[in-house]
């Protein structure tokens, strides 16, 4: 077999069709995801704690040279190395919405599988059976 009729059969196989389909519908989802912490969730966390945005929350790991504004982006700007923990807070908050919403999901398309019938006994061999008979007619 060639090397392009081998790819060939790997990438128009079921199973590398669906990982494609999952990754790019996965990478979507993923934005939504981001957007709802973002845009929603979030601004009403730190309208809770006080009306900070999670995401301007840092450290700043050498002095910050006089002038520049206290926020994350100028700070960076000015080539300060930070400790960015608002961004990593926002980042952890994605990824748990993301596990929780997956999880319902994967739990929910398991209580909607079918579950197969068991498998009626295989029947016994005749051999088996006549061994039987012969053994039972012994015992008499």
């Amino acid at each position: 077999m060639s090397f392009m009729s081998e790819f060939k059969a790997f990438a128009v196989k079921g199973n590398a069709m669906d990982l494609a389909v999952g990754v790019i519908i996965g990478a979507a989802f993923g934005k939504i995801v981001d957007s709802i912490v973002n845009d929603l969730i979030m601004p009403i966390v730190g309208a809770v704690f006080g009306g900070f945005d999670f995401s301007n929350l840092f450290l700043p790991l050498k002095s910050v040279p006089e002038g520049v504004a206290m926020t994350l982006v100028e700070v960076k700007k000015a080539g300060v190395p930070v400790f960015a923990y608002g961004s990593f807070l926002t980042i952890l908050l994605n990824f748990i919405i993301l596990a929780f919403i997956v999880f319902v999901l994967v739990k929910q398309i398991n209580r909607l599988k079918k579950e197969a019938p068991p498998a009626p006994p295989a029947a016994t061999p005749e051999d088996i059976v006549l061994l039987r008979e012969i053994r039972d007619s012994l015992k008499k």
